[in-house]
């Protein structure tokens, strides 16, 4: 296919403006997706708002965007199991193939990873993008192509839960209610964790924890979240902590009411990088600890939980966009954190 596309691109930290671009020519292993629906990313709001990420810089112009669901309107003369019309979530990251983490079925680690928006690699904030046909996962008739943006968070909390060893009859905490921590709990539902216990210090994120799928809600801000975690499990502690809000103090605050013999997954950043935590207590209590990058081989599994209803992806969703409205968008979703949880730019107008 060839003429023009609508592209939003980021001109420096804070701004973004639309402009066009040619649309991309596909190689013969790929297929051109016209891109539906982009959820906004924590890391999209992070290059937005200041310009990198740890050794990531962006250098404008770069296009933010990296959770992609859209239609496969051209196929490449090598692709067999896509054809045009099929409706596609895009899982965002190319790896080497070769490597010893890819060898190995780890491929999220690859050291050669190309992923969407991650610099000097342009996102999909536009209107078509190449992609690889491997890495392009045919949704089935009763979801829909926002669902299929969204799968890409979800992935991560199916990877949190997995690394975790999540499992029927567990009690889990989440700390964290944000995008990464509401699918951490739906995976964590979905996979059969009978008790889980949200942790935020927004009252909103909270309500929407309740909504999707924890049992128990703990109010950091207003409440002693030890304390109460230790209350809601009857003095013992959770089996399972997933600590998605990547602060000291609610790590910290994981080590001191885990159970003896628990898991703590960690998935959030912290802002610097570093913290000092009672590592003696972490001996002490024998606790596992457990971390998380991405995901791999997720996909599928997450596609097949929304499918059958066991997870309501679109539940997140708390704001959408148009691609024309894209700097509102972005400026909206930086400012007011306290109330939207999610949004999501509808790329192109007719959207499913």
């Amino acid at each position: 296919m060839k003429g023009k596309m609508k592209t939003a691109i980021m001109t420096d930290v804070g701004k973004v403006e639309l402009t066009e671009r040619e649309i991309p020519q596909i190689g013969r292993d790929e297929v051109l997706v016209r891109v539906e629906y982009v959820g906004v990313c924590g890391s999209d709001l992070h290059y937005f708002e200041n310009g990198g990420i740890g050794p990531n810089i962006v250098h404008p112009p770069f296009v933010l965007g990296h959770e992609a669901g859209g239609t496969v309107v051209e196929t490449g003369a090598d692709v067999t199991g896509l054809q045009v019309g099929d409706r596609v979530a895009l899982e965002p990251g190319k790896t080497c193939g070769h490597c010893e983490f890819c060898r190995t079925g780890r491929y999220n680690l690859c050291p050669d990873v190309v992923f969407f928006a991650t610099p000097p690699v342009d996102g999909v904030f536009q209107e078509y993008v190449a992609h690889e046909a491997g890495l392009c996962f045919k949704i089935p008739d009763n979801m829909d192509t926002m669902e299929a943006a969204l799968i890409e968070p979800l992935a991560v909390g199916f990877h949190a839960a997995r690394q975790g060893g999540a499992q029927s009859g567990q009690t889990a905490v989440v700390t964290g209610a944000g995008c990464i921590g509401l699918v951490s709990m739906m995976a964590l539902k979905a996979m059969g964790v009978t008790k889980i216990i949200a942790v935020d210090i927004m009252q909103k994120r909270l309500d929407k924890a309740l909504e999707l799928a924890a049992t128990d809600v703990i109010n950091g801000k207003e409440q002693d979240t030890v304390a109460e975690v230790m209350k809601l499990t009857g003095g013992m502690g959770p089996d399972l902590v997933i600590e998605t809000a990547g602060t000291e103090i609610t790590t910290a605050q994981a080590i001191q009411f885990c159970k003896k013999g628990g898991t703590i997954v960690l998935v959030g950043y912290s802002p610097s990088g570093e913290m000092t935590l009672p590592m003696s207590l972490a001996l002490d209590k024998e606790l596992t600890f457990q971390t998380v990058f991405r995901y791999r081989h997720i996909y599928p599994l997450a596609i097949e939980a929304v499918a059958s209803g066991r997870v309501n992806l679109k539940g997140i969703v708390t704001n959408v966009f148009s691609l024309d409205d894209i700097q509102n968008a972005m400026d909206q979703s930086v400012r007011d954190k306290a109330d939207i949880v999610k949004s999501v730019i509808r790329i192109t107008a007719d959207a499913q």
